[in-house]
């Protein structure tokens, strides 16, 4: 195989359509273009996205990339991150310390997922399923009501 040698496969490249020449070709007189109308002049091109007019697609959809600070204000741990901190009494403060939430959450939930490994002392400001209840006090913790 030489470089001189190569060529597309067969049929990947059509021939451009030759418009304008005669009336056998199919593509004579208006060339395709239709009568009339905007796409049928020279120069006759709107913007892209334009929809006649329409309010277009990327007006009506619904922007995308931005957090309210509302979604931030609750989160949802894992049991066994409390692991990680070296605290024994437990509450939101403690947690935006270890940066395990943002500074904005108001409200904390813990699922039992994982192992807790010691014993920790959960304050009333944080919310437990009952299986991370059950983990906390199997571990000699406490959970203030």
């Amino acid at each position: 195989m030489y470089l001189n040698t190569l060529k597309p496969a067969l049929g990947s490249k059509p021939a451009a359509k030759r418009v304008g020449r005669g009336i056998g070709s199919g593509l004579g007189k208006t060339c395709g273009r239709g009568h009339k109308g905007q796409r049928a002049r020279a120069g006759g091109f709107h913007k892209l996205g334009f929809e006649g007019g329409q309010s277009p697609l990327q007006r009506r959809l619904p922007k995308f990339g931005f957090t309210t600070i509302k979604s931030l204000s609750f989160q949802v741990l894992r049991i066994d991150v409390l692991n990680k901190i070296k605290d024994h009494v437990i509450d939101v403060q403690v947690l935006k310390d270890a940066r395990l939430v943002p500074e904005q959450t108001k409200e904390v939930k813990f699922i039992a997922t994982g192992q807790l490994e010691r014993s920790v002392t959960i304050k009333k400001d944080i919310k437990l399923t009952k299986g991370a209840k059950a983990l906390v006090v199997a571990v000699g913790g406490s959970v203030e009501a």
